[in-house]
Formats: structure tokens, C-alpha cells, sequence
């Protein structure tokens, strides 16, 4: 992907957080600044979840035969409900 030059001016302080930021996450200020809009605008979190997706269609049948014998997955109820998710004791 081709890259573009932006200029951008910010006070001092918020200059020094930037370095000291970039620096301990051993990145450029460039692309941790490109990480941070990336991260507001979803499409770090949309790239995870498109991967984690592909994941899960390439090992669904791994899953299934690793941890219910390959039957659909169920849920369980949790502590203090009932299988249809109602609490106890509750009407």
C-alpha cells in the first residue's frame, strides 16, 4: 500500500507522550500514530475478528471432535440457573 506523507502539530507534551509511547512498544512514532487511527476507526479489531472467523471454519471440526465428540455445541447453564437461563427461585 502506497504511504502519505501527513503533517500534524501537537503541543510538546502530547509530542514527548508520543515518542515515550512509541519507543516502549519498540515502534516507529509514524506507525504508532498509524496504529491509533487504525485502532479508532475498527479496522485493527475488524482484521482480528475476520482472522480469528477463518480460524474457527479451518478447525471447526477439530474443535468439535476435541470437545463434544463432534456434536453442535451447547451451553451450559451457569450457577444458580436453570437450562432455559432463568434464574432460580425466580418466576
Amino acid at each position: 500500500m502506497a504511504k502519505t506523507q501527513l503533517n500534524v502539530r501537537v503541543d510538546e507534551g502530547t509530542a514527548r507522550a508520543a515518542r515515550e509511547r512509541a519507543l516502549a512498544r519498540g515502534m516507529s512514532v509514524n506507525r504508532y500514530i498509524e496504529e491509533l487511527v487504525k485502532q479508532d476507526t475498527g479496522e485493527v479489531g475488524h482484521t482480528f475478528v475476520e482472522a480469528a472467523a477463518d480460524f474457527m471454519k479451518q478447525y471447526e471440526s477439530v474443535f468439535a471432535k476435541e470437545f463434544d465428540g463432534g456434536a453442535p455445541a451447547r451451553a451450559k447453564p451457569r450457577v444458580g440457573e436453570d437450562r432455559e437461563g432463568a434464574r432460580e427461585g425466580r418466576h
